[in-house]
């Protein structure tokens, strides 16, 4: 069983260089914040994590690993959207 100090400080870790804040809410669950350090932008917020599947490092590395592709996709999305609206 990982601790719960531990499995945050694996989380925050696993964003780097980006700045990651990980809590736990006191239903087990986590809130994982990413920001850009220099402009402070929120790059990813996500509520309502469950911590219970979360007893491996491979579990982690995949919940990071998904949670990465999450914010790929949205800034994905987000520039192919404002290239619509500036090219119509």
């Amino acid at each position: 069983m990982i601790s719960t100090l531990e499995l945050r400080h694996i989380i925050e870790c696993g964003f780097l260089p980006l700045s990651c804040s990980c809590t736990m809410n006191v239903d087990g669950s986590l809130m994982i914040k990413v920001t850009e350090p220099s402009s402070g932008q929120v790059e990813l917020l996500v509520t309502g994590v469950s911590s219970r599947p979360l007893t491996s490092s491979r579990a982690i590395a995949n919940l990071i690993g998904e949670l990465r592709g999450e914010m790929i996709a949205s800034k994905t999305s987000f520039h192919s959207n404002e290239s619509r609206i500036q090219s119509g």
